[in-house]
């Protein structure tokens, strides 16, 4: 068994909290009186569209997709579908939930995948942010924080399945830092 390194607390429990309000009070203030669909990004974003989803106030569904635009024999961009959605957007209110905006990449690819389905609107909503690595142009129509160029964990982000029970947002180190 691999022991692994606790990773140094980067974003407190309490900030993960605070920022989930503020999301929260935005999405509701934009969708007052709307039904919305949202649409969690597997396995990251399961902790975020938790705690994002209890506190909305407007009559919401839930969908997940699991998806990815890397993979063994494929190229940046193709983006590769692990889990679909189980019900039918057309004609929804839909905000997709992302833990996380790197490259942007994947995230690019899959809106123009779900505006294919034609819902009524869809927005993009990520907890994090890092715009210095973003390598195509996309903006998250709901974002929580900026963060630098770091790997994170926790709060439902992972590293090799590992960390992702945090309660705070790590940073991991290698241990020559």
């Amino acid at each position: 068994m691999v022991t692994m390194k606790r990773p140094k607390e980067f974003i407190s429990e309490e900030k993960i909290n605070e920022t989930v309000d503020r999301i929260a009070s935005e999405i509701n203030k934009d969708y007052e009186g709307k039904d919305i669909r949202v649409i969690c990004i597997l396995k990251g974003s399961i902790y975020f569209a938790t705690e994002l989803t209890k506190r909305l106030k407007s009559n919401v569904t839930l969908d997940f997709m699991q998806v990815s635009s890397y993979g063994n024999g494929t190229t940046p961009g193709d983006l590769v579908i692990k889990q679909d959605l189980d019900r039918d957007i057309k004609g929804l209110d839909c905000i997709v939930v992302e833990d996380i905006i790197d490259t942007g990449k994947t995230m690019h690819v899959l809106k123009e995948e779900l505006n294919k389905r034609e819902p009524n609107s869809l927005k993009v909503c990520a907890f994090l942010d890092k715009p210095s690595r973003r390598e195509v142009e996309l903006k998250a129509d709901y974002i929580g924080l900026e963060i630098p160029d770091e790997f994170v964990v926790g709060f439902g982000m992972d590293y090799a399945e590992h960390y992702r029970n945090l309660p705070y947002i790590g940073v991991l180190h290698n241990d020559n830092e």
